[in-house]
């Protein structure tokens, strides 16, 4: 429970953001490619976090080229990279030592596994992370809400989009050896996709996120030990169920979103001004 809770409110957050980019199969790739590094790491008798993260960082350091002059746009070197990871992950597993229960663990994670030693790892690397996005959220608001008037007011756009996605890659690193990579996914996308219906400012919305992803968790693995069901999965359901709830409630509602750019109506934190009304 402390792990899922600690996972979810984290990459729910950081999920917010990606969704705001326009960048969600980044963080599918990068969860496949920790699978593949603790596969990795675990047949060669290494720390998990260690393989995940080299193998994510590698990943981020690699979209972080410059494509604009490039023949193939970068989602084709995404879509390579989340095939390949999700093959070899499959392949490392299926020619080692490991049972059928190992092996399911490795590829899709349990919580109900964590143990304290996960739980502190898990722990030792998030909560910096959550403590850096709360620093500098501002920087980090500006350069993914409007990335042109981001560099205007003198803000280093690149710079703070590779610190957002290296930590995004440790992030998924230390949650794929307890969360796997379909949950943490789920967290990246379904409560962060319910805090954007449901608020119009980055900060609201994030909260949203947060708290809903927490209640998904708890209320999924109570429902998978009442039931005994695999626990990631049915916590993967109902994060999907409340997101599904929210849109029909957001339709219940009346409201409507403003045509255009989805960004554009988008404020860096309760009260303030949008990026159109910054002059």
């Amino acid at each position: 429970m402390a792990a899922g809770v600690l996972i979810a409110m984290v990459c729910a957050c950081l999920g917010v953001l990606v969704i705001l980019k326009r960048v969600v199969f980044i963080g599918v790739t990068l969860a496949e490619s920790a699978a593949l590094g603790v596969a990795l790491s675990l047949s060669l008798g290494l720390p998990p976090l260690l393989g995940a993260s080299l193998l994510s960082l590698a990943v981020v350091g690699l979209l972080s080229l410059p494509f604009q002059s490039a023949r193939l746009p970068r989602e084709t070197l995404l879509g390579v990279i989340f095939v390949t990871a999700s093959s070899l992950a499959v392949l490392v597993v299926a020619g080692s030592g490991f049972g059928l229960h190992e092996v399911k663990t490795l590829l899709y994670g349990d919580l109900i596994l964590t143990g304290p030693g996960d739980l502190a790892l898990v722990a030792a690397v998030l909560l910096p992370l959550a403590g850096l996005l709360l620093l500098f959220r501002r920087p980090l608001f500006y350069t993914f809400l409007d990335r042109e008037a981001a560099r205007v007011l003198g803000i280093r756009v690149r710079a703070w989009e590779l610190l957002f996605f290296a930590c995004l890659g440790l992030a998924i690193s230390a949650s794929a050896r307890s969360a796997g990579s379909l949950l943490v996914f789920c967290y990246l996308v379904a409560p962060s996709s319910l805090g954007l219906l449901l608020s119009r400012s980055m900060g609201w919305a994030m909260l949203a996120a947060g708290a809903s992803a927490v209640l998904g968790t708890l209320g999924g693995l109570a429902l998978s030990l009442a039931v005994d069901l695999p626990a990631n999965q049915t916590v993967a359901a109902v994060l999907a169920g409340l997101l599904a709830g929210a849109a029909l409630a957001r339709l219940l509602s009346g409201l409507r979103r403003p045509r255009g750019k989805q960004t554009d109506q988008w404020k860096s934190g309760p009260g303030r001004p949008t990026h159109n009304a910054r002059a």
